[in-house]
Formats: structure tokens, sequence, C-alpha cells
């Protein structure tokens, strides 16, 4: 019987760390550390008769998601929060700079056709709408309110967040973000580490969103990978495209927010662009 190799735990520190963040995927760095494939094996084994050994695989790559999650939330909501347009420019650099990763990775020069670029731009659409039904609320936060439909709104977040972990080049809080509940997980987190307990209900919708969404994606995922990837990374290139608009704060207000946003995008950019290009090499 094979022993849990606690060995992973960095690994899950960093995909923790990247899933913190829109645009880097916690699955491209699974994909850049060699363990994409039993990942994602694993997380649908989950729910089957290969528990034992998923869940052995799995665990410490979870504490160290949890360990990187903790730590960090806090400066997430302080930029969020003291520093939101430079903050969301670094975001739209990360987002911008997978893209041609994920270009490369498609080959969409020789795969894609009429119906691959309908489902791309149904991707674009399908993200600007629901950035438009959220009233473009992209980073609310400071809040621990919670009603019916706030319950619902972010258990779907939570299910669609860890659909998009599972994909390379598309990551958990870029979802959290296009449906408008980011600013609000990270202040919840923050919050649930300095042991205010009113942080509880939002942690465990969109915990339990999390759960749903790996029990019901996760089969289905590895499924259109293996056996219809381009169109997969069509949506999934649509999707990236659309975020663009979703996670745009707007015009920075003064000379200095200016200079800071640029440099921010352009590191955004870098960091993501660099990583991706790792990944493809």
């Amino acid at each position: 019987m094979s022993k849990i190799k606690w060995s992973n735990l960095w690994k899950g520190f960093a995909m923790g760390t990247t899933d913190l963040v829109p645009g880097v995927s916690g699955g491209t760095i699974a994909l850049l550390l060699g363990i994409y494939d039993d990942f994602i094996r694993s997380v649908s084994g989950i729910f089957s008769k290969r528990f034992w050994e998923s869940l052995k695989f799995l665990l410490p790559i979870g504490v160290g998601m949890v360990i990187a999650i903790g730590l960090l939330s806090k400066v997430i909501n302080y930029l969020l929060s003291a520093h939101t347009v430079p903050t969301m420019f670094f975001f739209v650099g990360l987002i911008a700079g997978i893209i041609p990763y994920l270009l490369k990775t498609s080959h969409f020069k020789h795969t894609f056709n009429v119906m691959h670029y309908s489902l791309l731009i149904t991707g674009i659409i399908i993200i600007v709408v629901i950035t438009l039904l959220n009233n473009g609320d992209k980073h609310a936060g400071e809040s621990l309110s919670h009603s019916t439909g706030l319950i619902l709104k972010y258990f779907i977040a939570g299910a669609c967040a860890s659909s998009a972990m599972l994909l390379p080049g598309i990551s958990g809080s870029f979802m959290l973000l296009v449906f408008g509940v980011y600013g609000t997980v990270m202040y919840a987190i923050s919050e649930f580490v300095s042991l205010n307990f009113a942080a509880i209900p939002i942690l465990v919708t969109v915990g339990c969103g999390v759960l749903f969404g790996f029990l019901l994606s996760s089969k289905l995922i590895q499924y259109l990978l293996s056996y219809h990837t381009y169109l997969t990374y069509a949506l999934i290139i649509g999707f990236v495209i659309g975020s663009l608009y979703a996670v745009f704060p707007g015009l920075p207000d003064t000379m200095m927010t200016w200079i800071i946003s640029i440099i921010t995008l352009i590191l955004g950019f870098g960091i993501s662009y660099r990583l991706g290009k790792i990944t493809s090499d």
C-alpha cells in the first residue's frame, strides 16, 4: 500500500498560492510540476472505488493549498481594499498573459474552424453577461452579509470556481471574480484566520459549492480534455478573453495611480506569460 507523499505539500502550496490570484491557474502549476494528470485522476477517483489511493495523493496537496490560502488571504484582502485599481490591473495582466499559452497549446491556427470560433465567442458572451448580471460588482469585499440570494450566488460561484481549478489556463479565483464574490471570499478567509467566526456561513457555502463542483465536473473535464480537446480549449480561451472585461476596474484617476497600474499590468502579464512559456516548452 502506497504511503502519503508529504513531499507534495509544497506543490499544493504553490497551487493554492496561484489559485488565490485570478489569471494564474492552479491547473497550469500542476502541469508545470508534473502532477496534473495524477491530480485530475485523483479528484475524479475520490468519488469511486479508488477513494483511499486518491485521498492519499490529494491530502498533502490539499493541506498545502489551505496553508497558502490562510497565509496569503490577508495580503490580497489588503491590496484589494487599499490599492484596488493597481491590484486589478495586475490581475488583468495575469489573465492577458495566459492567452498566448492557451493559443499555443490549442494549435489554433491548424485546429480551429467555424465551430471552435463559435465556441470561443460563446465563451466571451457568457462571461460578459454574467458580469453584467452582477452589475459590475467585480471586487466586492469588507462585508460578511448573507441572504438567501447571496448564499445561492456563493454556492454557484464556488462550484464554477472548483471546475475552473481543474482546467489548465483558468483559475478558480478568476471565476469568483467574474461572479463578483472574490473580494468577499478573500475578506471572509482573512477574517476567519483572525478568529472572526461570522465568516463561517460564507466559507461553508462556498466550500460546499467547491465540493459539488469537483463532484460534478471532474469526470466531465477529464472526458472533454481527452476526447474534445480543442473544442474545450476554444471555450476556455473565450472565457479568459471575456474575463478581461469582467476584471477591468476602469481607468486610474491620478497620474501616480496610472504609473503604478501600468507597472502592475506589465508585471502580471510577464509572470503568467513566462509560466505559460515554461509549461508549453
